[in-house]
């Protein structure tokens, strides 16, 4: 986060307690307008997000012209928000219930062109996993990103990208994964990937992790017990179980 602020310069940075999270925000609307609307002007998102992203740009425009002010504008704004993200929420609905929402843009280009992006993308949605099973000596490494449903074209253009893997859904949950389980395929493609172009943050650890583990898997330390013993304290201190958030 203080990478991402400092590339910005601009916002501010909470420590919010109740979700565990640390939180990058910008609502000054002079920063909005002059710094994060030309940033993802110029690197547009790829996925579905990048309709809120178009939406919310007309709202700063209106709000530029001072559309907020008048009972008309706010009218568009509302209608404007209510294809946004999550809508609106349950007492803006009682209290204009008549918004109609605009319609929703709808991101056809989804197609990867930057490694860096992927990269930048797995730092924010991706898992290095690690499975032990209950019964016997085995482990077994999975990578994953997870998408809504609306984003299932962006993950078979990952799986065309990266040359491996395979898509999930899960129609009840609404959301779409991208998965990688074939050790030669992470050892091939998604470790060299990664080495190459970096992931940021706290999740690089996790990655570092799976590195390691990924090694006992090539020498066979995985079907002993003592290397299965290795395996799970490794696992046990990566994603959730990582507390060190410096």
């Amino acid at each position: 986060m203080q990478k991402i602020h400092s590339y910005f310069k601009a916002g501010k940075i909470k420590n919010d307690k109740k979700n565990n999270a640390i939180v990058y925000y910008v609502n000054s609307f002079q920063d909005l307008q002059n710094v994060i609307i030309p940033h993802f002007d110029k690197y547009p998102l790829i996925t579905q997000k990048y309709a809120d992203f178009l939406l919310f740009k007309q709202v700063v425009n209106l709000m530029n012209d001072k559309a907020h002010l008048t009972s008309e504008g706010l009218a568009k704004i509302l209608a404007l928000k209510a294809s946004m993200n999550n809508g609106l929420s349950g007492k803006l609905k009682e209290f204009f219930p008549h918004i109609v929402p605009v319609p929703r843009p709808l991101v056809e280009n989804q197609e990867i062109l930057d490694p860096n992006w992927l990269a930048g993308f797995t730092t924010g949605d991706g898992c290095f996993d690690v499975i032990v099973k209950k019964m016997g000596f085995s482990a077994s490494l999975r990578f994953r990103l997870t998408q809504h449903s609306r984003d299932i074209k962006l993950i078979n253009n990952i799986i065309k990208y990266l040359n491996c893997g395979r898509l999930e859904a899960r129609k009840k949950l609404n959301f779409v994964e991208f998965i990688v389980i074939k050790f030669s395929d992470i050892e091939e493609k998604i470790l060299p990937f990664f080495h190459k172009y970096p992931i940021q943050g706290i999740k690089s650890l996790d990655f570092q992790d799976f590195c390691k583990i990924a090694l006992f898997i090539k020498n066979k330390d995985h079907l002993t017990s003592e290397g299965v013993e290795k395996i799970k304290k490794i696992k046990s201190g990566m994603n959730t179980g990582r507390n060190n958030y410096s």
